[in-house]
């Protein structure tokens, strides 16, 4: 990690942490689902999506806490699918970020309506939020939406069960993984450019941005769970291979998935280059998630 990012993490990730749940401790929730709701939130992660929403703030010129709503409410929707991935009829894992998964913990039905909870949270933050105006919560929202939803996250991740124990094409595991994995990752960068004002141009370079970020993220986590252990992850390593699931490495060989993976970096790059961002912090970011260990 480079140290213009462990700096910009360093700085904004505690204020991050401490909104998202002041958020839900400050309402009046029944006690389990708030306990439920807590734990998953405070076993923390990488907080990537918000720091790039924020990063993206911090690179036009935008004040952060302009974001900061927005940052929660996508990592209230991250944390709410990790906790439903890891159910028993989904991966059926017991170890998310070196803790024992929400449902191990807190039992499968309060996981789930945890999960549940979150969900609804992100969108109930954002609605309330008073730093946006009424065109811009539209406009947050629906996005949101479809990057959550049966067009994105929740499809993608269905597509992938479909998956398991077949040979798929390289292009279909694209499409899977820009919709499970890409579709927050693209909506995190997106909603920066909305709140920061960004002109056609712009946006058009930030999208091009963010779709091969998505992309960078799934073949590292794909080269990462047949290179590291559990420890280094802080989840269970191997798994993907013992769910007979088509990944880059095992559709490529490693070899071609680390080829693949400086491809999508150069694209990442490139398209930083035609807004002349191409030194900053978004291409530390980019840089961080290529080569990122866990």
């Amino acid at each position: 990690m480079s140290e213009q990012v462990k700096s910009f993490i360093a700085n904004n990730l505690p204020v991050v942490d401490a909104h998202l749940i002041h958020a839900i401790d400050n309402q009046d929730i029944v006690e389990t689902l708030k306990k439920s709701m807590i734990y998953s939130l405070e076993a923390g992660g990488k907080r990537v999506r918000p720091m790039l929403l924020l990063a993206v703030l911090e690179e036009f010129g935008t004040p952060l806490e302009k974001g900061l709503d927005v940052a929660c409410a996508l990592e209230y929707i991250h944390t709410y699918s990790l906790i439903h991935d890891d159910l028993p009829a989904m991966d059926n894992d017991d170890l998310r970020r070196g803790k024992p998964t929400n449902h191990v913990v807190f039992g499968e039905a309060t996981a789930i309506l945890a999960g549940d909870a979150l969900l609804t949270e992100a969108f109930r933050l954002i609605a309330a939020s008073s730093d946006y105006s009424a065109e811009q919560k539209v406009e947050l929202l629906q996005l949101l939406a479809e990057s959550a939803g049966a067009l994105g996250m929740v499809g993608g991740q269905l597509m992938d069960m479909e998956a398991e124990g077949k040979r798929v094409e390289l292009e279909h595991l694209q499409t899977i993984h820009a919709n499970k994995t890409g579709a927050l990752l693209r909506f995190s960068i997106l909603a920066g450019a909305l709140l920061a004002n960004a002109d056609q141009r712009e946006l058009q370079a930030l999208t091009r941005y963010a779709e091969a970020l998505g992309v960078l993220f799934q073949i590292q986590d794909d080269i990462l769970d047949v290179t590291a252990d559990s420890d280094q992850l802080g989840k269970t390593a191997g798994k993907d291979e013992a769910a007979n699931k088509s990944t880059y490495p095992s559709l490529l060989t490693l070899e071609g998935a680390l080829k693949e993976r400086t491809q999508y970096h150069e694209q990442a790059i490139g398209a930083l280059q035609t807004i002349e961002k191409a030194d900053g912090l978004l291409k530390s970011f980019a840089d961080y998630i290529t080569f990122r260990e866990n």
